[in-house]
C-alpha cells in the first residue's frame, strides 16, 4: 500500500501516516516529544528533505530501522536515551548514499560546531562561521 497523495488528505492525516512508517518514535498523546533542540532540529531536517524529495518516507523509514537494527547487534542498549543519535546517523547515512554530501564534508561540519562550541563563553549562543 503506498500512501496517501498529501493534497488528498489533510497535513494532520499524512504527518500521522509518516509517523506510523517510523520504528517506535519517542512520544505523547500530542505527537514526537524531544528532550533537546537539536532533536527537533534532525526530525525536521529528515521531514523536509523528504518533502524536497531527496528520498521517500518509506526509504527513510527503512534507514532508520537499519540503524536502529544495527545499533541492537552491536549490543547497545534500547532504552530511547539514543534513538535521535541513530535518527542522525541513519540521516548522515542517507544523504550521503543520495549524494546530497560527503562524508568529509559531514566530518568538517562536525568539528566546525565541536570547535565553536569550545570557543563559545557559557551562557551564549554558538555561532558557527560559514565554511570558507
Amino acid at each position: 500500500m503506498s500512501p496517501p497523495d498529501p493534497g488528498a488528505v489533510p497535513a494532520g492525516a499524512v504527518e500521522a501516516v509518516r509517523l506510523e512508517a517510523l520504528p517506535p518514535l519517542p512520544r505523547d498523546d500530542e505527537g514526537p516529544v524531544f528532550s533537546a533542540p537539536w532533536q527537533a532540529q534532525a526530525f525536521a531536517l529528515a521531514v523536509k528533505l523528504s518533502d524536497q524529495g531527496h528520498f521517500t518516507w518509506k526509504e527513510w523509514a527503512r534507514a532508520l530501522a537499519d540503524e536502529l537494527r544495527a545499533a541492537e547487534e552491536r549490543g547497545e542498549p534500547d532504552d530511547g536515551t539514543r534513538y535521535y543519535h541513530h535518527w542522525v546517523a541513519a540521516l548522515e547515512r542517507l544523504v550521503t548514499a543520495k549524494g546530497l554530501t560527503d562524508s568529509p564534508a559531514l566530518r568538517d561540519r562536525k568539528e566546525a560546531w565541536a570547535d565553536a562550541y569550545r570557543h563559545t563563553p557559557h551562557g551564549q549562543p554558538v555561532v558557527l562561521r560559514k565554511p570558507e
